[in-house]
């Protein structure tokens, strides 16, 4: 696949992931702070370019709402932890999608030669924090009864479901195909060995039609990565992934008119993406999806806002065996955001995984032959879309 000429991506310098860090997620890191969270997931990235804190020219940080934690403007005082003390320091916030958003700022850093070498990090600590009642907001003209995201989403499923004809059984077989997925990845915060589909379709309803077992976990974690230009790119001791376009769109989170179950932004924001890819047929130009899908029906419902398919054929994809990992478009092989939700750098997971997939270092999860990888985010009520591609090959 090569970008279409004229495209935005093939104006700019080219961009490299040259080093991927992870923490473990998990329930609660009770043995290290926000501070030496990050700080862990930066190490671990900046080793795996073989780089050392001085060789990184600038870092651009993100996280979901302060308020979660209750720290305000947390970059302040995570300067030291991160090395940046003299250095530029940029913060992203865009709720959910941050993580997406701000591996996007950090790579246009060096498309557009600002810096050499820039270091992001994207993080959330929830033990520390309440997010289902930061998350439970009164929304205009509606009786007051939303609670957490689940409450705000689940209405939108319904609607998917009425929409599509959609029977009730696809976001049960979503969530136990991520969550098999998640046993291949030592990341991944849920784990269950013993989870089969039955339970997963007979666990509780908390926001009918969302089932628990169709939830995402509440995870504390970070992720952080390493991006340089082609110079850097040389040197890296392991095969880069190349950014071969990135994209990000707004909209309001409620407008008259608006359209909750496929919003106008995450179809717009989609088409930049191939356009600047020279991508065509993304079912069968994409070789791996790292997809944002915190509860297990928004698979089917993105599918069709990004154009795998069309509207009304998602949940289809889905029961077919599409999106599995032996399918013809394996989604989340990571195990996803149904399986580890540090929510501030679940977007930046997304695109870590992506980076993976094409590097050929995904481990037991890894895509035979991916070369080409997608990693997407949204964020807020589905009105913050941020996305990239990244391939095996230098665009």
């Amino acid at each position: 696949m090569s970008p279409a000429a004229g495209s935005t991506t093939s104006s700019k310098r080219p961009v490299a992931v040259v080093g991927v860090g992870q923490t473990k997620h998990v329930a609660a890191r009770r043995d290290v702070s926000i501070a030496g969270l990050l700080r862990e997931a930066a190490q671990r990235a900046l080793d795996d370019a073989e780089l050392t804190w001085a060789e990184v020219d600038a870092v651009v940080i993100g996280k979901a709402p302060d308020f979660f934690e209750g720290v305000m403007m947390p970059e302040l005082y995570l300067a030291d932890a991160l090395g940046a003390v003299g250095k530029p320091m940029f913060r992203v916030h865009t709720a959910g999608s941050v993580g997406g958003s701000t591996t996007l700022v950090a790579t246009n850093l060096v498309a557009a030669g600002i810096h050499g070498t820039v270091l992001t990090v994207a993080f959330e600590k929830q033990s520390e924090s309440n997010a289902m009642w930061g998350l439970s907001l009164p929304v205009p003209f509606q009786a007051p009864l939303t609670a957490g995201a689940g409450g705000f989403f689940a209405p939108h499923v319904r609607a998917y479901m009425r929409r599509t004809g959609a029977p009730d059984h696809i976001g049960s077989l979503v969530a136990f195909k991520d969550r098999r997925n998640a046993l291949k990845n030592p990341k991944a915060h849920v784990q269950d060995h013993k989870l089969t589909l039955e339970q997963v379709r007979t666990s509780p309803m908390l926001w009918d039609p969302i089932r628990y077992s169709e939830t995402c976990p509440s995870s504390d974690g970070a992720c952080a990565l390493v991006l340089t230009g082609e110079e850097g790119a040389r040197r890296a001791p392991r095969p880069p992934a190349w950014v071969l376009a990135g994209a990000m769109r707004s909209e309001p989170t409620i407008f008259a008119g608006k359209d909750y179950v496929s919003p106008q932004a995450g179809r717009d924001c989609a088409a930049d993406l191939y356009r600047q890819a020279g991508i065509t047929d993304p079912r069968r130009q994409i070789d791996a999806v790292e997809m944002y899908v915190p509860f297990s029906w928004y698979e089917p419902m993105w599918l069709e806002n990004l154009g795998f398919c069309e509207p009304g054929e998602g949940w289809k994809l889905v029961e077919a065996g599409v999106t599995a990992m032996d399918g013809d478009l394996p989604v989340n092989p990571s195990g996803g955001v149904l399986s580890s939700n540090p929510i501030g750098a679940s977007g930046m997971i997304r695109f870590a995984e992506a980076a993976l997939q094409v590097r050929g270092e995904a481990g037991e999860h890894q895509i035979d032959g991916a070369r080409t990888a997608m990693g997407h985010a949204y964020g807020g009520g589905a009105q913050f879309f941020s996305m990239w591609i990244v391939g095996s090959e230098k665009p």
